[in-house]
């Protein structure tokens, strides 16, 4: 019976020592506080279940920031679905959420970046979201994603990019 004790308790260690950083990404990814809360709650539901099959291959955060930013997308890709069906107005973008979302204390640049990385395209959002914020390395992001570090740097380099272009079309 002492095992599945100091399994739960590992798990509690786990879960302090990440929660906060893996809530971060997600958030960016969600904008919203409540779905950040629901995807971060999946995300360590499915740790739980599959802490057993973590190989050792990569470090344990990689995994878990793999595990988190899939869910993220698949939370992201059931929302746009979702939206799809029905006609999308103001109050139902990410940028709204964000202004609405007492949690959000950010000044006016930050919430004009908001806007911006938006407007990305999910895999560019992702990348430029775990270099720029995250400041993880181009090796660790491939590692998460599963993708070259070419490719990477290729997407990051768009997406700061486009970002340029944003804040410039606003002067």
């Amino acid at each position: 019976m002492e095992k599945p004790r100091t399994h739960e308790r590992g798990f509690r260690l786990l879960m302090e020592k990440y929660q906060e950083r893996l809530y971060w990404h997600v958030r960016r990814m969600v904008h919203e506080h409540e779905d950040a809360n629901d995807v971060i709650q999946n995300c360590f539901l499915k740790v739980y279940r599959n802490i057993h099959n973590f190989e050792r291959k990569s470090k344990l955060y990689t995994w878990l920031y793999r595990i988190a930013a899939n869910e993220a997308i698949t939370f992201l890709k059931k929302r746009q679905r979702r939206s799809a069906a029905s006609l999308e107005d103001e109050e139902s973008s990410p940028v709204y959420s964000l202004q609405a979302d007492p949690f959000f204390d950010g000044d006016e640049a930050e919430e004009r970046l908001m806007q911006a990385l938006a407007e990305l395209p999910e895999k560019q959002r992702l990348v430029f979201n775990m270099r720029y914020f995250e400041e993880l390395s181009y090796k660790e992001i491939s590692e998460v994603l599963e993708t070259s570090v070419g490719a990477l740097k290729a997407s990051y380099h768009h997406a700061v990019k486009k970002i340029e272009a944003f804040f410039k079309a606003e002067l």
